[in-house]
């Protein structure tokens, strides 16, 4: 979406722009609109996150967007990239139904599939979230799905035609951080479409781990609504995913489990 002097400055070093389904965005981090005190915080924290994709769940909001007391009131799609959400979903038939209800109000084809399998670890249904994937895809949504940490699954998604496949770090709105970074680094691996790990992240520190993975995003909310200070939270995100983002193209020093000495000790005088 990008594009001029902050362009240049924010991918310098960082392998160039994240590219999902056709569009170009500057920042590989994505933000939700849940759980926020008022619709100011949650605006001056998105603001301050960087972020251009917003996700917005369809299924919980006010979708007139001249009700002032409506978070689309204060989210203009010609500052955010909106990407509507079936959060709440627990039917493929629900999440396809949520997602045409999106396009009729106006939405972009853009679409975060989320359909939960668990009411206690909200984990997703990965059979429901396929056969919606295939239906919405099949009708021309650019579905970006929500998944759990298993190849398999993300593979069939892609095959599905999901424009992005999202694993999730850990539990949704549980601040774990990453729990299984081997299965991610294989997911993306595998995958030819953008991976963007999706829930659990709880502070910078967990964001930065999971960016060194080499993913190509992350998607977070309650981390950053639930923070004391959602603003300072974001901004910390923010510089959290770029730090983690140029770890993985630096790449790290290896790892040893006795010390190594940090400067020569050929030529040492006696």
């Amino acid at each position: 979406m990008g594009n001029g002097p902050l362009k240049s400055e924010t991918t310098t070093g960082l392998g160039g722009s994240l590219h999902i389904g056709g569009v170009e965005f500057i920042s590989r981090l994505i933000v939700g609109t849940g759980k926020y005190e008022t619709n100011e915080v949650m605006v001056n924290a998105i603001k301050a996150s960087g972020a251009e994709m917003v996700t917005v769940a369809v299924r919980r909001i006010d979708l007139d967007r001249n009700n002032e007391q409506g978070i689309l009131h204060d989210l203009k799609p010609d500052e955010f990239f909106l990407l509507a959400n079936t959060a709440g979903c627990s039917t493929a038939e629900d999440a396809i139904r949520y997602a045409r209800l999106a396009r009729a109000a106006g939405f972009n084809d853009f679409l975060k599939l989320e359909v939960i399998g668990d009411t206690r670890t909200l984990l997703p249904d990965v059979y429901a979230t396929l056969e919606a994937a295939k239906t919405l895809a099949d009708e021309g949504f650019k579905v970006m799905a929500y998944t759990n940490d298993d190849l398999i699954t993300a593979l069939r998604l892609e095959d599905a035609g999901c424009v992005a496949v999202m694993p999730l770090a850990s539990p949704i709105g549980s601040g774990l951080g990453m729990v299984n970074p081997y299965f991610i680094r294989e997911i993306k691996r595998r995958l030819s479409v953008p991976v963007i790990v999706d829930a659990g992240v709880g502070t910078a520190s967990d964001a930065c781990v999971t960016m060194e993975q080499g993913v190509d995003g992350i998607l977070m909310n309650t981390a950053l609504a639930a923070a004391d200070d959602p603003v300072r939270m974001a901004l910390a995100m923010k510089h959290a995913t770029v730090a983690g983002r140029l770890a993985f193209l630096a790449g790290r020093m290896p790892s040893s489990e006795i010390a190594v000495p940090s400067s020569p000790v050929i030529g040492m005088l006696d």
